[in-house]
């Protein structure tokens, strides 16, 4: 064959239709796979590369997905918690595996960051990862959605369209952690964490723990129970205030790794031995979860799994296709600050 090789040459050594190449080249699921892998070998063999500014005008579309970050209170400048971190590196990868670009912008919760990326063309669609409070969260959301835009988030249902957010089942994952407890005869257990409306991650959590205590016919006391957001710092001041209120318990969730972290800093100040004294159990499996003193028990968010999830249904919404999944289940991940 003499000159730069088109996908018509492709379809026509593939036995299959132009188009079929086009969405086999984009990895679309429309597409199966044996078709997508032979398309992709024809590809390879005639040395094809896709003419992305070509396809971008035909599709009009830029090939091009926006991951906007929220800031959360961090001991560094990174403003970014640690768990979002993890993630981040699977959504690149993601978006490299179907050939999208990612344009990564970090955005204060402040500022008026559901300007609209696809009118201009900057990005076919969004993700979001972190949000605050999710009431003002919410209200920008209904804004994105108001103007068409194409996003996905992680973290807590889409009031409207919960097909819009992709979360791990927060509620089960507290009843794991509960189980863990009750089968280790740790039942006097505190709870730290935001259990409200404005953190319903945090609130699933402590739901799933408080009824799964419950149907073993134990009680959660609200005395034990303090407010807290995900940072170690308001981790262990919030356990400060239990033990300086002589509120005793034998056991401790946190609702995330680092308020666990800053709990377990509190109580081996005040000579609180961990797991000795006092099991801990944390969640989110964040990378310094197993190298704190003791190794922390926690419950793990499979982070490679949600970057993948986010972004292929970020792609489903942009083609109009349906949305299959949305919903992860935990893993308990057992160490040395509960046994």
């Amino acid at each position: 064959m003499k000159g730069k090789a088109t996908s018509f040459d492709i379809a026509h050594y593939a036995g299959v239709s132009q188009s079929t190449v086009s969405r086999a080249l984009r990895n679309s699921p429309l597409v199966n796979e044996e078709t997508r892998e032979k398309v992709h070998k024809v590809a390879k063999e005639l040395n094809y590369k896709v003419d992305k500014n070509a396809s971008n005008l035909r599709t009009q579309q830029s090939s091009t997905l926006a991951l906007l970050l929220f800031e959360d209170p961090t001991k560094d400048d990174s403003q970014i918690n640690p768990f979002f971190l993890a993630m981040l590196g699977s959504i690149t990868r993601a978006c490299a595996n179907v050939g999208y670009d990612l344009l990564i912008s970090f955005q204060q919760s402040s500022k008026d960051w559901h300007a609209d990326y696809e009118d201009s063309h900057r990005a076919d669609g969004i993700i979001l990862l972190g949000y605050g409070d999710f009431i003002d969260y919410q209200e920008k959301l209904d804004k994105l959605m108001a103007q068409g835009t194409k996003f996905v988030c992680w973290g807590a249902k889409v009031v409207q369209s919960p097909n819009l957010s992709i979360s791990c089942d927060n509620y089960h994952g507290g009843q794991l952690a509960a189980k863990h407890l009750i089968n280790i005869k740790r039942t006097s257990c505190a709870f730290i964490g935001d259990a409200s409306e404005h953190s319903p991650e945090f609130f699933a959590r402590f739901n799933g723990f408080n009824d799964e205590f419950k149907k073993h016919q134990f009680e959660m006391d609200s005395r034990k129970i303090a407010n807290a957001i995900s940072t170690d710092d308001s981790g262990f001041h919030a356990t400060k205030y239990l033990i300086s209120n002589n509120i005793k318990f034998d056991a401790l969730f946190a609702a995330s790794d680092l308020i666990a972290i800053g709990a377990i800093k509190a109580l081996t100040e005040a000579g609180i031995k961990v797991p000795e004294d006092v099991s801990v159990i944390g969640f989110d499996d964040i990378p310094i979860a197993s190298f704190t003193n003791p190794p922390l028990t926690t419950v793990q968010q499979n982070t490679s799994k949600a970057g993948e999830m986010l972004v292929t249904n970020l792609l489903r919404l942009i083609n109009g296709e349906e949305i299959e999944l949305n919903s992860l289940l935990p893993e308990l991940i057992v160490r040395g600050s509960t046994l």
